[in-house]
């Protein structure tokens, strides 16, 4: 059966194991999430669920998601994704999903957006090396040759240059789940995971695994 959780960071930790083990964990609040729509092969041509996570109030929510969430039959939310699932017809509009879905042991990819750098230079963004740090060298810490002058006179496409730095979407993959609390829906995930504290995450499991 596959799974799939809406969960919001936490932050980092370490626990001991049963072996004495000092373990680093990132604790993620993950859920109570209710599935909002069930979309099957024979309606719309694929299968997945369509799940919320976290209640709003409803003058926060445009006219047309109030209609999407009254015809389920919820609470307007303030997180929606969809999961593509092959057991999608397992699932009904309404029923909530929790963190006890997981269990110890199961490996899990974890995806969010991750944590902005801004603009940063060659060294941090790419792992370039510098230049020789003498007076005499004038040349530390600067993105290198751009190419030929007259011939094709343009910088090729793919060059790797000073710019923009993180804030885009991360999976990483195959993390364990090593502790799960169904009472405070809390997931102890063995590792690191991406973004800043507070950030959205989708939890699924591990392809690779």
């Amino acid at each position: 059966m596959q799974k799939a959780i809406i969960a919001r960071k936490v932050g980092m930790t370490q626990i001991f194991m049963e072996d004495g083990a000092l373990v680093p964990v990132t604790v993620l609040q993950a859920g109570p999430c209710t599935v909002v729509q069930v979309k099957t092969l024979d309606n719309d041509g694929y299968s997945a669920v369509q799940i919320g996570f976290e209640d709003k109030k409803e003058k926060h929510t445009t006219q047309p998601l109030q209609g999407h969430f009254q015809k389920a039959g919820v609470t307007a939310k303030r997180v929606l994704k969809e999961f593509r699932l092959e057991n999608a017809e397992t699932f009904e509009a309404g029923q909530a999903i929790t963190a006890d879905i997981f269990a110890v042991g199961d490996m899990i990819d974890v995806s969010g957006t991750s944590k902005g750098k801004g603009f940063q230079g060659n060294i941090k963004r790419h792992g370039q090396t510098r230049g020789p740090m003498a007076h005499g060298s004038k040349y530390h810490r600067r993105p290198g040759s751009m190419g030929q002058a007259s011939s094709p006179s343009k910088v090729f496409k793919g060059k790797n240059l000073p710019g923009h730095m993180g804030a885009v979407k991360v999976t990483i993959q195959n993390l364990e789940v090593v502790r799960v609390d169904a009472e405070q829906n809390l997931i102890l995930v063995k590792g690191a995971v991406p973004g800043p504290k507070k950030s959205i995450l989708t939890i699924r499991d591990a392809v690779k695994a």
